[in-house]
């Protein structure tokens, strides 16, 4: 079996020879250096093979302030917005494990602004150019390269968080804890991390606890309740007063927003 492949090889390659064709080769990609980079704006998308791509020093310096496992079979894009805004590139779909980086200034001396696998989001200025380099990272332990799937979406709105706390949590005597409540509201979320940290006095002592909530699905825009237990690190919560710092944030497809709130809080004992 090991004499068939070379002679079948050698019967391609001599039928070619007598047809005066030269064996098929996939061609080097127009766009395999920065100063070939295709334009592209927000809508674009184009499947391109990057098996004959290469690596060069400019995918080097890029990837110097990222750390991608690796940058083959590279190709570069230029994405300039006329308006600004945030922008997704997508390379999830290409049949290779494929990653992004993106930086801005001139070649071989970009400033990395965005890099990841698969997807990456980042917010352009109206007017900036952003190279983009599309890259084969071998996170899959393979090759080079392979079919390119890439896009250009506009991202969605940016999300948004507010979060409140209720003046008055109840306290369990025998274990301690205190259960805080309140209300959230988030939009253009994937999730919400409401978190909090509880500080109580007593004397010259101090409790300490820390309670969270994670939620999905539920970044509506319209107000919702939440409870958490706050679980003591030291001691045990009592009746009294104690202070409260909460923080929410809610996060989209590429960036996150922050909602805060502190207070006193008077904490009830209950059965």
């Amino acid at each position: 079996m090991q004499l068939v492949r070379p002679l079948v090889a050698a019967t391609t390659l001599a039928a070619a020879l007598a047809t005066g064709a030269p064996p098929a080769l996939a061609a080097v990609p127009t766009n395999d250096t920065a100063g070939g980079a295709t334009a592209a704006v927000t809508g674009f998308s184009e499947v391109l093979s990057t098996t004959e791509a290469t690596t060069d020093a400019d995918d080097a310096q890029l990837n110097g302030s990222c750390g991608a496992p690796a940058t083959d079979a590279s190709v570069w894009y230029t994405f300039t917005s006329p308006t600004g805004g945030g922008v997704i590139v997508d390379v999830s779909q290409s049949d290779y494990s494929a990653g992004v980086l993106v930086g801005v200034g001139a070649p071989g001396a970009l400033e990395t602004i965005a890099c990841g696998p698969g997807t990456v989001g980042f917010a352009a200025d109206a007017g900036t150019t952003y190279y983009v380099l599309a890259i084969d990272d071998q996170e899959d332990g393979g090759g080079n390269g392979g079919n390119l799937h890439i896009s250009f979406v506009e991202a969605p709105p940016a999300p948004t968080a507010e979060v409140t706390v209720n003046g008055t949590a109840k306290v369990d005597p025998r274990s301690g804890t205190a259960t805080f409540t309140g209300t959230y509201t988030c939009t253009n979320g994937d999730f919400i991390d409401v978190m909090g940290n509880v500080k109580q006095s007593v004397g010259r002592f101090a409790v300490l606890g820390y309670f969270e909530i994670f939620e999905t699905g539920t970044c509506d825009g319209a107000a919702h309740s939440w409870s958490a237990i706050a679980y003591p690190e030291n001691g045990k919560f009592a009746g009294g007063k104690a202070a409260t710092v909460t923080i929410a944030f809610a996060c989209g497809a590429f960036e996150c927003a922050e909602g805060y709130t502190e207070q006193t809080v008077k904490l009830r004992g209950g059965k």
